[in-house]
């Protein structure tokens, strides 16, 4: 007997975890600006209170960033044990990547720290410049990933030495590391040259209540749950008034793979910096974000 996988067409659950010897897996669209955690912490409480067991398991396979959204994968009871095994199948990613301005996060938790040429940036350079990028390699981590470090993640550690003056502690340099990755298949989903001629295009940055869209059409709005919910710790900040040049790209990796690193060595293969402005994990392993469940909908499981 195999694992219980829930989706949107799913019945609501027993009131007995007995019922699901095997476990129960629960493919999640994460919302953005919540951590995995905080994923974990709302089914976990609904799924206790459900079944009525104080000891219950619940994990999940394979960290999402928050600022990323898309499928994450939520185990409970013996399917825990398998949250392994889960986390080492390939993923696919659609990233949003905006040119000619870096971030120390690489992504929109921190304010541009660096402005580059962008004008020679082109649809048709950005797709010849991604084949180079396929098959193994070695990355350097981003240091505000959700990679572990000693127990604790290294985006936790990377906000604690994250100097004011925008600069890093010296002790951040330790928690760069190395990892070997494949990326299997990469493709230029879309490109917008948004270049705007300006003196001085540098807005003080606001932050956003909601993703930029991938595809740069409008995302839907945060949902009240949502804005509960989303850690106070993640601010993001809003470059799209600069008119910078952006591309979406469709990824398929092994596991570890950072987008936000691809993103920046995209943009210094370009010739220019790059950062990422969206981030949508549309699969993991069998498991396609279309078919995932909202939060509410995993809720709901719980209490039918």
């Amino acid at each position: 007997m195999e694992a219980l996988i829930l989706s949107p067409e799913s019945a609501p659950l027993t009131r007995s975890i007995d019922d699901y010897p095997e476990g129960i897996i629960i493919p999640i669209d994460k919302p953005y600006r919540w951590t995995s955690a905080d994923v974990i912490r709302k089914v976990k409480f609904a799924a206790i209170r459900h079944f009525g067991k104080k000891n219950l398991k619940v994990g999940h396979a394979g960290t999402l960033d928050p600022l990323a959204t898309g499928v994450l994968l939520v185990c409970i009871g013996k399917a825990t044990k398998l949250a392994e095994e889960l986390q080492a199948h390939d993923k696919e990613y659609v990233a949003g990547i905006t040119f000619g301005a870096t971030t120390p996060s690489y992504d929109l938790e921190k304010e541009i720290d660096r402005f580059f040429p962008h004008e020679h940036i082109t649809a048709e350079a950005v797709a010849e410049a991604l084949p180079a990028f396929i098959g193994e390699q070695d990355q350097i981590a981003p240091l505000f990933s959700a990679k572990s470090v000693d127990g604790v993640r290294a985006y936790e550690l990377a906000r604690k030495l994250y100097k004011s003056d925008g600069s890093l502690d010296e002790a951040a340099r330790e928690l760069i590391r190395v990892s070997r990755i494949n990326i299997t298949e990469l493709e230029l989903v879309e490109y917008v040259s948004r270049c705007v001629a300006s003196e001085d295009p540098r807005p003080a940055p606001s932050v956003l209540t909601h993703p930029l869209a991938v595809g740069g059409t409008s995302s839907p709005a945060i949902t009240s749950q949502n804005e509960s919910s989303a850690s106070s710790r993640i601010n993001v900040t809003d470059n799209s008034a600069l008119g910078l040049p952006r591309a979406v790209v469709r990824m398929a990796c092994s596991k570890g793979t950072y987008v936000r690193a691809f993103a920046r060595d995209l943009g210094e293969a370009l010739g220019s910096g790059a950062h990422l402005d969206s981030l949508q994990r549309s699969r993991s392993g069998i498991f396609h974000v279309e078919n995932a469940l909202t939060v509410d909908q995993t809720i709901s499981m719980f209490t039918k």
